[in-house]
């Protein structure tokens, strides 16, 4: 099964036929056996080999490389981390939240780097993101984060929409880490690569057991000193209530016209948001298009993710009218291509790197705001599995362990009740023109 969307499609125009590679044929040992080929399992698997190219690495997929969130994603390789740098200082101090936040500007330029060295196509351009203030709720919260951040550069109103020129903008936040890329041609080109390097992928074959030492899958035993589970919002699978995954849907349109970009601006590969709560996040393509994402999507009782939950007519509706009314000169009749999938969300939204002495490794909990935070992720196991001295194996996510989530019905309830009540903060702050009340309770709860 191929994973769905106009990434997907692009890469098959590209030449890639998307056929899965040969599965695992029985038994067989390795250095590093790695769970999952999207983008944290292959980063893990090439910095293992640029590092050290006598390593033995199997990564075993159960679908195909990039089948999962690397491949269907909004094309955002930013800085982002999904614990706030204030939740961050609390928890480990402001020296650390500080590093954090170093080492993921970094990262956006690693990610770069590994592009054009491994001479992968994948359209990218580091333009920065602009975050939109469209109501008097929203302009109070940028300049509320403008004034907190060394990162972020408060633009007013002309400034912003020389950018991105939606309606009703008052100004936005600004910053230069964001790169806007084509997922699929990275993930796809970033398993090539680890080929390349002597890296063995295996396709179609299914893990059923991970544990110190070895990976049962459906075809065979794999042995290996080290293990590491890349799996995201599919974890909830082998690890329940270590994550809920919960959907991101997606539209994009045609190639649209020049008279369309001399208005709506991105001219220079930047990526664009709100500051509204129920998250939007949207690009140019390379050829034109604009595609644009949301959440909203309901989260699926005992954490199950099927393919009929990839479209939502409801979701995808409210997608096309939010694109429109950023930007009205989009007809209906432009808008041609519909995904989505599931992300990972950790109950304390922190994502988090381990590797224990037993050999058993892990990394997720993005929370949508993987692309470039998976490739820290992956240099930072291949660290530690070499046992490296390296100032991103003392980063303070490395060894985090979020708490488990509730079980049903608990976690169902929670999870839909927090994207209502987004949704909920959002209306307030329309009616009311100020801060949300609403959103403030939930972002306590939360730990923001």
């Amino acid at each position: 099964m191929t994973a769905p969307g106009l990434w997907f499609e692009q890469v098959r125009a590209d030449g890639d036929d998307l056929a899965p590679r040969p599965p695992l044929d029985g038994d067989t040992d390795v250095d590093v056996c790695i769970v999952g080929a999207g983008f944290t399992g292959l980063w893990t698997a090439h910095s293992l080999l640029r590092a050290d190219p006598t390593v033995r690495v199997l990564v075993v997929e159960r679908r195909i490389a990039g089948f999962g969130a690397s491949g269907r994603n909004g094309g955002w390789c930013s800085a982002l981390f999904p614990a706030s740098t204030a939740a961050l200082a609390r928890r480990h101090g402001e020296r650390a939240a500080a590093a954090m936040r170093a080492a993921m500007r970094d990262t956006v330029d690693a990610v770069g780097e590994a592009v054009a060295e491994e001479g992968i196509a994948c359209d990218w351009v580091k333009g920065g993101t602009v975050v939109l203030a469209r109501t008097p709720a929203q302009l109070a919260r940028a300049r509320a984060e403008a004034a907190a951040s060394d990162e972020e550069r408060l633009l007013d109103r002309d400034e912003a929409v020389a950018l991105v020129g939606a309606t009703d903008v008052l100004g936005a936040t600004f910053t230069p880490d964001c790169a806007r890329v084509q997922p699929a041609r990275l993930v796809r080109g970033l398993a090539r690569a680890v080929e390349r390097r002597g890296g063995r992928i295996v396709e179609s074959t299914r893990a059923l057991r991970l544990a110190p030492g070895r990976v049962v899958t459906d075809r065979g035993v794999v042995h290996a000193r080290h293990v590491v589970r890349a799996t995201e919002a599919w974890s909830a699978d082998m690890a329940v209530r270590s994550v809920v995954p919960v959907y991101s849907l997606i539209v994009a349109t045609r190639p649209l016209p020049a008279s369309f970009w001399e208005r709506a601006g991105l001219a220079g590969g930047q990526t664009f948001s709100d500051h509204r709560h129920l998250i939007v996040y949207g690009q140019r393509t390379a050829d034109d298009r604009l595609v644009f994402g949301g959440r909203g999507a309901p989260y699926h009782w005992g954490s199950r993710i099927r393919p009929e939950f990839d479209h939502d007519r409801r979701i995808f509706t409210g997608l096309r009218a939010a694109a429109r009314e950023l930007f009205p000169q989009l007809g209906p009749d432009d808008f041609t291509h519909a995904w989505g999938g599931p992300l990972g969300i950790p109950r304390d939204w922190h994502a988090g790197v381990t590797l224990g002495p037993d050999g058993l490794g892990r990394a997720g909990g993005y929370v949508g705001d993987g692309v470039g935070t998976a490739n820290l992720a992956g240099r930072t196991l291949a660290a530690l599995i070499l046992g490296r001295d390296d100032p991103i194996t003392r980063l303070p996510w490395v060894g985090h362990r979020s708490r488990r989530w509730e079980p049903e019905p608990l976690r169902w309830l929670l999870v839909n009740a927090g994207l209502r009540l987004m949704t909920l903060a959002d209306a307030e702050e329309r009616l009311t023109r100020r801060p949300s009340v609403v959103a403030a309770a939930l972002s306590r709860a939360l730990g923001g």
